[in-house]
């Protein structure tokens, strides 16, 4: 059984990879001009839609967490809603910290916004998609010896990574802004 699951999860987080990838090179098929670096916010929309897609296609295909309770409809629409409301308020937060550790406040604010979108899509959205809304299961897995599945460990390791890598891409930034290259 955990061998079957370490194969699931490898497969979910290559074809995030994949996905990731796609969303570098497919647009430059569609859209004239298209380049990461030229035409950076259209490539922060692809990649977070691309990604949070997957994530909830593998969620629904693979179905990591499975509950043993039949919910209904209503109970069904509820937590999505929540979910909702989480991701907004998490997009809201880290365009907050962002915005704390240095990005321009209102000259830049589409690109710190969507950049907060992209992060969250990597940290929340998948913290969505396999505890739900339950706040007191995001606890214990982001605890010390928290997680209890592979796909938790999957997660916490994610999650922080994402975050960590964020912060060491951003960090030297101020620390050059004299070169003519950032102008």
């Amino acid at each position: 059984m955990r061998e079957a699951e370490i194969r699931r999860l490898l497969a979910a987080n290559l074809l995030c990879a994949v996905s990731i990838v796609l969303a570098a090179v497919v647009p430059a098929f569609f859209l004239d001009g298209f380049s990461v670096l030229g035409t950076h916010l259209t490539w922060l929309c692809v990649c977070s839609v691309s990604v949070a897609t997957l994530n909830i296609i593998l969620h629904l295909v693979l179905k990591p967490s499975q509950s043993a309770k039949r919910s209904s409809f209503a109970h069904k629409i509820s937590r999505f809603l929540k979910c909702c409301i989480y991701f907004f308020m998490s997009c809201i937060l880290f365009h907050a910290i962002i915005v704390l550790y240095g990005a321009p406040l209102i000259e830049s604010v589409t690109e710190t916004f969507l950049f907060a979108v992209l992060l969250s899509t990597f940290t929340t959205l998948q913290c969505l998609c396999l505890l739900g809304p339950n706040i007191q299961a995001w606890i214990r897995v982001f605890s010390k010896n928290g997680a209890m599945s592979i796909w938790e460990s999957s997660l916490q390791i994610t999650s922080v990574c994402s975050i960590l890598g964020a912060w060491f891409g951003a960090f030297p930034i101020p620390l050059d802004w004299d070169r003519p290259w950032q102008v």
